[in-house]
């Protein structure tokens, strides 16, 4: 075998280019099943990216299922989710464009509007028996917060009306019918909360096109968050409750169905999330994680018991069930996203693949899951990918540079699933630490209850000791640390850049400086998310402020790049302007790269090669490494 040449760490030559980044491996989700057509939504970063609902017949056909340029999203809580939903002979969704629902019946070409300009519409339900759809609306206006409440919208032809269901709460998700169209249920949540703080399932007879008889299932204490309410075939109410810590399946009869410390749920940041569904009304195909990890089986629900089902995916979402299946969205560190379906004798196999990724294994870094004490000896975990190239080896006693990755949210986690954005920087000699910190789902409650008050402290801690037990090891060097981070990511990118020397340089993209801005510029659905993390609004000002990177520039001594879209709502541009402007004026090396049709993240393939590029080219520069390729 022939040797590896040796180059410095972070300047190896590299097949794996920012262009095969953006569009080797579409990202799937949001898989529904119906009459044995199994359907998702693919993104597509060379068309604009687009969203496009794709749908598998019985025989094994793919197709699209909308034309072009119409795309799946919805924009209600500015993140969107599921918002299509599928009949006997038609498809329903929300167009990104305008925002409206339309009809595509199957065999047709052009999809029909069934609704006006003006409302926001998600999480899409077909009431065949009252012959309408049932969906969550966010009706905006110029002077006053916008109202989320539950609507049915009928499908008469040429009827267009729109009928208030349920209203008064705050935020509104998962309305959903029982199979016998006597009954609705749904959860519903109010300011301060967020989904995963304290929500309420309630359930509603339906009556004449209306909603009787009102009551409360579950929740309402404040110390209960209640997550995709789903009906058995046998007209039986489930759903997830964290109540006794871990997210786990209850019956609405019975209580809870398996209880084990695992989460069988991840945080609502978006509609129409799923992780379970009904093979029958004695079986549950579900998917749970634990430590980073996703798994899937199937839930005997009269004894109680869970079959695991043996699988090479650690990354699994968007559980659906149909003809005595499980389909999800599934992926590995070697693989990339697919559709992949489960049968109860424990066979999986992959339905649809799209990448179109044309690279070697011993080119992927293989994660290595790590855990490591911090503050108060609280053990936080993390995935942890070493500088791997077939052709290249660091040079001899020379430690590679690090690059640790602070997921957004903060309320989310990282997995081990395949992420060519981490390849990118691996394959080129950098090791990479992706850091599931205080705060982070998938632990139980109580790990994720522990950055209330603490944002701003408690993640900039688990950094630091995620560098500080990486040096031990020998694993990196320590002059040469990095953080880079998105969104609220992003804050703890500036926070720990200014309120640390651990890390060298750093890059926000549509990230966080100032939390007395973001407090009163969000948007509707994150406008009190600070008020846990944080603090009340203006009552813990001071705190705001301490914490706020733009009040102590004098402590920021290092380079920092900056990516922002400009049709950001979440986080709004003059966050990373004014930390841009100020930077500039005390003399520090800054970069600021502007995405003028961008909104919360890039979804558009040449903005993505765009700010990886320039990423790239912003270490080299800070840490003089010559690329050769």
């Amino acid at each position: 075998m022939e040797s590896k040449t040796a180059l410095p760490f972070g300047t190896w030559p590299s097949s794996l280019s920012a262009e095969k980044v953006a569009s080797a491996a579409p990202k799937i989700n949001h898989i529904q099943c119906c009459n044995h057509l199994v359907t998702w939504v693919e993104s597509r970063p060379n068309e604009g990216g687009r969203n496009v609902i794709i749908g598998r017949s019985k025989n094994g056909l793919i197709k699209d299922l909308i034309p072009a340029p119409y795309s799946h999203y919805s924009r209600v809580h500015e993140y969107g989710g599921m918002a299509y939903a599928l009949s006997e002979n038609s498809i329903y969704f929300v167009n990104a464009s305008d925002q409206r629902i339309y009809q595509q019946q199957f065999g047709t070409t052009t999809p029909v509007a069934i609704t006006e300009s003006g409302p926001r519409f998600a999480d899409l339900i077909i009431d065949s028996v009252n012959h309408r759809l049932i969906a969550v609306c966010e009706q905006h206006d110029e002077t006053t917060e916008p109202e989320n409440y539950l609507v049915g919208i009928s499908l008469a032809a040429g009827n267009m009306q729109i009928t208030p269901l349920a209203r008064g709460a705050d935020f509104y998700a998962y309305p959903r019918i029982s199979p016998d169209g006597k009954s609705l249920c749904w959860i519903e949540w109010n300011h301060p909360n967020m989904p995963w703080d304290s929500t309420q399932l309630w359930q509603a007879d339906i009556h004449n096109h209306c909603l009787e008889n009102k009551r409360l299932i579950a929740g309402g204490d404040g110390l209960e968050a209640i997550f995709q309410p789903q009906w058995s075939p046998d007209n039986r109410l489930y759903y997830v409750s964290d109540r006794n810590n871990w997210w786990n399946i209850y019956s609405a009869d019975h209580g809870v169905i398996v209880d084990m410390p695992a989460e069988f749920a991840t945080p609502l940041w978006q509609f129409g999330m799923s992780t379970y569904d009904f093979i029958d009304a004695n079986t549950i195909g579900c998917l749970w994680t634990q430590q980073g990890v996703w798994y899937c089986g199937f839930v005997d629900i009269a004894k109680g018991t869970l079959q695991p089902v043996a699988s090479t995916y650690k990354s699994m979402q968007a559980a659906c069930c149909d003809s005595g299946g499980l389909y999800m969205v599934a992926g590995a560190p070697d693989i990339a996203d697919q559709v992949v379906t489960v049968s109860q004798k424990g066979m999986v196999e992959a339905i649809y693949s799209p990448s179109n990724l044309n690279i070697a294994t011993e080119d992927l870094a293989k994660p290595e899951s790590i855990s490591f004490p911090t503050a108060n000896n609280t053990s936080v975990q993390a995935f942890f990918y070493p500088p791997t190239n077939s052709q290249y080896r660091g040079e001899d006693n020379q430690l590679p540079p690090v690059i640790a990755i602070c997921h957004g949210g903060p309320t989310g986690a990282t997995d081990c699933s395949l992420n060519l954005k981490i390849q990118y920087w691996t394959n080129r000699g950098f090791a990479v630490v992706d850091i599931n910190y205080r705060g982070s789902t998938g632990f139980g409650r109580y790990y994720r209850d522990a950055l209330n008050g603490a944002w701003g402290l408690a993640d900039i801690e688990d950094t630091q000791y995620a560098i500080k037990f990486l040096t031990t090891q020998q694993k990196v060097d320590p002059q040469r640390c990095i953080i880079r981070g998105s969104s609220a990511g992003g804050y703890t990118v500036l926070s720990a850049l200014t309120f640390t020397d651990t890390f060298k340089a750093g890059a926000s993209l549509y990230g966080i400086g100032n939390l007395e801005t973001l407090a009163s510029d969000t948007h509707k659905f994150e406008s009190r998310y600070l008020d846990k993390l944080v603090g009340p609004y203006p009552e813990q000002k001071a705190i705001y402020q301490q914490r706020s990177p733009i009040n102590h520039i004098d402590q920021l001594n290092c380079p920092v790049i900056f990516l922002q879209g400009l049709e950001d709502k979440v986080v709004p541009p003059n966050q990373a302007e004014l930390m841009v402007n100020s930077l500039k004026k005390k003399g520090i090396p800054v970069v600021y790269v502007k995405f003028p049709d961008e909104g919360h993240g890039f979804r558009k393939a040449e903005n993505i090669i765009r700010a990886m590029q320039a990423e790239l080219d912003f270490y080299c520069d800070v840490f003089d490494l010559a690329q050769r390729s």
